[in-house]
């Protein structure tokens, strides 16, 4: 089954991208991404436009690529038009990004309360401004620009629809959809009927699927049910960076491999909490892992782990990161009032990148 993926110029086989993690997407975490799954898209933290704009120094050094790290790959967060063009010139001009994402899907209450993230899509003008602008800077160079984006604010409000058909107008190459909405957060099953809506409505730019990818077979059995263009990996690939090797296999047609042994899991690790999940390496060991200071102690600890530990077949399918909601969607005073100002929200541009 190789269903290879174009977004714009960018050729992707398999078709699968890494969702932008904040503290996650790291260049090193990517780097070993793509050593397990080359051929795919792997976006970089989410990135602030005023923050950039304004020369923050955290946000330049998370712009930083491995010289062989092709294409490259950034997520934009902004609300106001000319601060995301500005913005997206130079995440292109300066650092050589080859794509632009764009965040319209943050759920988190700091966010959403000042209009950001997953509110935004509520004004239909605004949203279709900042989308127009990112994609007018970006044309010059022929760098596609995608939008991520959720279901809607809750099942009352659902915007998912609207924000793909007005990303697709604006000229975006590709939407991707989280099928979970604002108040759900991370918790609760993703409503993969949502992207078979989606897919249904945007018909001349690829839409990709978000959402309780936990296995490579889930990758496949997504796009069979809802007949998406492709993936995007969030917290699947959290302790878990071979799916990417595994969704190469299946996308080729070959089964993919068994789960590694510990002591494979041992010479990558480097966020214990999240490579050690299903292994039954014992309390100590775990307590151990939590409180090492040094890269010796790291080593000292698991090499006194058995390397040839399994991981447990149902263990594969634990959620990882984040898996807090529902919870009620901060909103500004009036938000839902406004569906047709195309005036930025006060206090929505954030200065820190990251998250």
């Amino acid at each position: 089954m190789n269903a290879g993926l174009r977004i714009g110029p960018l050729a992707l086989d398999p078709p699968v991208v890494l969702a932008p993690m904040a503290g996650v997407t790291t260049r090193a975490f990517r780097r070993l991404c793509r050593r397990f799954g080359p051929g795919g898209l792997y976006v970089s933290e989410m990135l602030t436009a005023r923050a950039l704009v304004e020369g923050n120094d955290r946000t330049a050094r998370m712009l930083r690529f491995d010289a062989d790290e092709r294409p490259r790959s950034a997520q934009l967060y902004g609300v106001a038009p000319g601060t995301v063009g500005e913005a997206t010139r130079r995440l292109i001009g300066d650092f050589g990004v080859e794509h632009v994402d764009l965040n319209f899907g943050c759920p988190a209450p700091k966010v959403t309360a000042k209009g950001g993230g997953a509110a935004l899509p509520v004004r239909r003008r605004l949203l279709a401004d900042v989308i127009g602008a990112a994609v007018r800077a970006a044309a010059p160079d022929g760098v596609p620009v995608t939008v991520k984006f959720r279901r809607g604010i809750d099942d009352d409000l659902l915007t998912g629809v609207a924000t793909g058909r007005i990303a697709e107008a604006e000229g975006a190459a590709a939407v991707a959809l989280h099928a979970r909405t604002a108040e759900q957060r991370y918790a609760g099953d993703a409503a993969w009927d949502a992207i078979t809506e989606l897919k249904a409505a945007v018909t001349t730019i690829p839409v990709l699927g978000n959402g309780d990818i936990w296995e490579a077979h889930d990758a496949v059995r997504m796009m069979a049910e809802t007949g998406c263009d492709g993936v995007v990996i969030g917290r699947g690939c959290l302790g878990r960076p071979w799916l990417f090797a595994d969704l190469g296999a299946v996308f080729a047609g070959r089964p993919p491999a068994p789960p590694p042994a510990f002591g494979v899991v041992a010479g990558i690790m480097r966020h214990a909490a999240w490579y050690t999940q299903g292994y039954a390496i014992g309390a100590d060991a775990r307590r151990a892992l939590g409180t090492v200071a040094s890269r010796a102690e790291l080593a000292a600890v698991l090499d006194g782990i058995d390397p040839g530990l399994p991981l447990p077949p149902e263990a594969l399918r634990w959620r990882r990161g984040h898996t807090d909601g529902p919870r009620p969607v901060r909103l500004p005073d009036g938000w839902l009032r406004l569906v047709d100002d195309p005036t930025p929200p006060v206090g929505a541009e954030i200065l820190i990148s990251g998250g």
